[in-house]
């Protein structure tokens, strides 16, 4: 008889994208702010700039310190713990008046967006899946966070035009918190075969560092957090300075975005929009297809699209077109590098050895954003930190070609 098959929407699935989608709306909405807060203080675009470097260097510093408090307190408290965080961060950084107190209070942040981000949640739903919809609930739940991005810069803007940044704080606050009502419904098993609970941490750490295609995959997700960082950070404002004016009586124009701030709002929502459909099907993908060739040509891709984007003019057509192109290959590594990592070393630990690989991400983030506020401070426009995004992704393009794509033990056998 058929085995019934599993599954796909459950509990900890819905509660997973729920939590992602919450957690990314507002960290995808800080590019926002960027110029509010300079003009507020009349801070240099770096200052601010590094207060969001910190913040993503600061998720993937805490990313496997998360998962590894998952593995050993419970995936749940672990959230509670990173909502809290999360929302003292917010509401310290509303206070903020100088620079030095800004980037002090985004460490509280970016550890709370580490615990209640991709680390902790994708470990949860990837132990709660089965082997046949594992790589597509994995994709399910990072589009979760494009969702969130979708909705995050838009619904800053408009509460920009309502109450000052400070009060927008506050309430993302409330929203983060809120989160702790969802998590009653977020059990998973363990899922883990006997060889995976007979091994500690340690083991299959050292395992894991010795192994040259865990560091591959470790160097590889370093170009992903620089661009994505780069260009939520920075793109608003990009979009704001240098593209040209939006024409009367053109699209754009018809459905309400009349100012290039606006554009820079929407090319982020776009992004999201995009990667909704582009992280899915790389999911889709991703449980056909080898993993390792998939994310080369993922980052190929991005090469491409980020080289033509700064080579041509940049008009409101072109930044529409690159949200869309760069959005559908925006998150689409998350559930193959969250999978290969899963699949090579095992469900046990995955948050914790993933969210080691995404530390990588995160010191990736951390540069992209940092330099684009030092080279604009320094050379008045992005270019510079563009070329250096082409550069890192051809790199990551190559990097992935030489994994061994199979289970570490099935290696040694």
């Amino acid at each position: 008889m058929d085995q019934p098959k599993a599954n796909l929407f459950t509990p900890v699935l819905i509660v997973g994208c729920l939590i992602i989608m919450v957690s990314f709306a507002v960290r995808a909405s800080f590019g926002v702010f960027q110029i509010p807060i300079a003009e507020e203080f009349n801070w240099l675009r770096a200052e601010f700039s590094l207060a969001i470097a910190i913040q993503n260097l600061a998720w993937g510093i805490g990313q496997p310190i998360f998962g590894a408090l998952a593995e050993k307190i419970g995936d749940r408290k672990a959230i509670v713990l990173g909502a809290i965080v999360y929302a003292a961060g917010l509401v310290l950084s509303a206070g903020a008046t100088t620079p030095f107190e800004m980037q002090a209070y985004e460490w509280l942040v970016g550890f709370g967006i580490a615990g209640t981000g991709f680390g902790v949640v994708l470990a949860v739903v990837g132990r709660a899946s089965s082997d046949e919809n594992r790589s597509m609930s994995l994709a399910i739940v990072t589009a979760a966070g494009s969702a969130g991005q979708i909705v995050g810069a838009p619904v800053a803007e408009f509460l920009l035009t309502q109450m000052s940044w400070q009060m927008v704080f506050f309430v993302f606050a409330g929203a983060v918190l809120a989160l702790i009502l969802s998590l009653p419904l977020m059990r998973a098993p363990e899922m883990a075969s006997k060889s995976e609970l007979e091994e500690s941490l340690g083991q299959i750490l050292v395992k894991a560092f010795k192994d040259p295609s865990y560091t591959m995959i470790f160097l590889g997700f370093f170009s992903c957090g620089y661009q994505l960082a780069f260009i939520t950070a920075h793109f608003p404002a990009f979009v704001t300075e240098m593209c040209g004016p939006i024409m009367p009586g053109g699209i754009l124009h018809s459905v309400g975005v009349t100012t290039t701030s606006a554009l820079g709002a929407v090319a982020i929502s776009l992004i999201g929009a995009a990667n909704v459909g582009g992280t899915l099907l790389a999911g889709y993908l991703g449980k056909r297809y080898t993993k390792k060739y998939l994310l080369a040509g993922i980052y190929t891709a991005r090469t491409v699209v980020a080289a033509l984007f700064i080579l041509l003019p940049i008009t409101p057509m072109s930044v529409i077109i690159f949200s869309v192109a760069m959005g559908s290959l925006w998150l689409a590594t998350v559930p193959l590098t969250s999978g290969l990592v899963a699949h090579i070393y095992g469900l046990r630990y995955m948050g914790t050895l993933y969210g080691i690989v995404f530390l990588s991400h995160q010191i990736g983030g951390f540069l992209g954003v940092w330099l684009g506020g030092r080279m604009y401070d320094v050379y008045g426009d992005y270019t510079m930190v563009w070329w250096i995004g082409v550069g890192v992704g051809a790199f990551s393009a190559i990097v992935h070609l030489p994994i061994r794509e199979k289970p570490l033990q099935a290696q040694a056998a």
